[in-house]
C-alpha cells in the first residue's frame, strides 16, 4: 500500500479525492443552510402570522427599518388610500391563473405612507388589462395588512404606465414624493374589519423544510464514496500484483554440477 502512494499516478488519484470530497462537502454545507433558512422561514411565519395586529408605527419606527424577522407580522393602519397613485403589479399567478396584485398607497394619519397590497385581480383574455376594476375603499379606512420586505427589481423587467412588475418600494416612494415606509409593504388582511369583494386577498403560505437535509447527507455520503472508490482501486491493484506468478529459479543437483566441470575440461 505505502509502495502506492509513492507512485506519481496515485497520487494523482488522491488529489483528486480529496477535491471531489471538498466539493460535495461544500454543496452539503450549501444543502444543510438552505435547510436552515426554510425552517426559519416557517419559525417566523408559525411566530407572527396570528400575532395581535400593531400600529405600524410601533412596529417600523423607522420607515426605512425592517427585520425579516419581522415577516407576516399584522399591522394596523389608519387613515386612507391615495386612489390617484393605485398600481397594478402584473404577472401574478393565483390557481393556475395569470392576473394583477391591486397595490395601492395608504397615507396614514401621521402622515407616512404605506404601501399595501389589497389583493390579486383576474386579468382579461388576451389583455394586459385587468378584467374588472378594483374597487378600493375612499376616504377613512381601517386597514389590517401582514409585512413583507420589499421585493427590489429585476433587471429586465418592465411595465406599462400604470403597472409594475414588482414591489420595488424606493421606486414607489421616489414617484409620491412624500415620507414612504421602504423597507416593508402590507399584504391585506381587511378593510374596516372585513375581507373586500373586489379582489382575493393573500392567503396563507404553505411552507415545507424540503428535501434539503436528505440532500446533504446524500452530498458527504458522495464525499465518502470518492475515497471508498480510490482504497478499492488499490487494492485491486495489490492483489493483482499477487497473482502474478515470479519464474522461480532452479536448484542444481550435485551431478550436474560435475557435468559442468567435465564440459570445461
Amino acid at each position: 500500500m505505502l509502495r502506492l502512494l509513492r507512485e506519481p499516478r496515485w497520487l494523482g488519484y488522491i488529489a483528486l479525492a480529496v477535491v471531489f470530497a471538498i466539493a460535495c462537502s461544500m454543496l452539503g454545507v450549501w444543502q444543510w443552510n438552505r435547510r436552515a433558512e426554510a425552517l426559519s422561514a416557517i419559525d417566523r411565519l408559525e411566530t407572527n402570522y396570528d400575532r395581535t395586529p400593531t400600529p405600524v408605527g410601533d412596529v417600523l419606527p423607522e420607515p426605512g427599518g425592517f427585520d425579516l424577522d419581522q415577516q407576516w407580522t399584522p399591522v394596523l393602519l389608519e387613515g386612507e388610500y391615495l386612489l390617484e397613485e393605485q398600481l397594478l403589479l402584473r404577472g401574478r399567478w393565483r390557481a393556475g391563473q395569470v392576473g394583477f396584485d391591486v397595490v395601492v398607497p395608504f397615507q396614514t394619519n401621521d402622515g407616512a405612507v404605506f404601501v399595501v397590497d389589497r389583493g390579486w385581480i383576474d386579468q382579461a383574455s388576451n389583455t394586459q388589462q385587468p378584467a374588472t376594476e378594483p374597487e378600493t375603499p375612499v376616504g377613512p379606512t381601517t386597514v389590517v395588512a401582514r409585512l413583507r420586505p420589499n421585493e427590489g427589481t429585476i433587471a429586465g423587467r418592465g411595465a406599462p404606465e400604470g403597472q409594475i412588475a414588482t414591489v420595488d418600494l424606493p421606486s414607489i416612494a421616489e414617484s409620491l414624493g412624500q415620507p414612504t415606509y421602504t423597507g416593508a409593504y402590507g399584504l391585506l388582511v381587511e378593510e374596516d374589519g372585513a375581507a373586500p369583494d373586489d379582489v382575493a386577498i393573500a392567503t396563507r403560505p404553505v411552507l415545507d423544510p424540503g428535501p434539503h437535509l436528505s440532500y446533504s447527507l446524500q452530498w458527504y455520503v458522495f464525499a465518502l464514496g470518492g475515497f471508498a472508490a480510490l482504497a478499492w482501486g488499490m487494492r485491486d491493484e495489490l492483489r493483482s500484483e499477487s497473482l502474478v506468478e515470479r519464474p522461480k529459479r532452479a536448484r542444481r543437483s550435485d551431478a550436474d554440477v560435475e557435468d559442468d566441470i567435465l564440459d570445461r575440461r
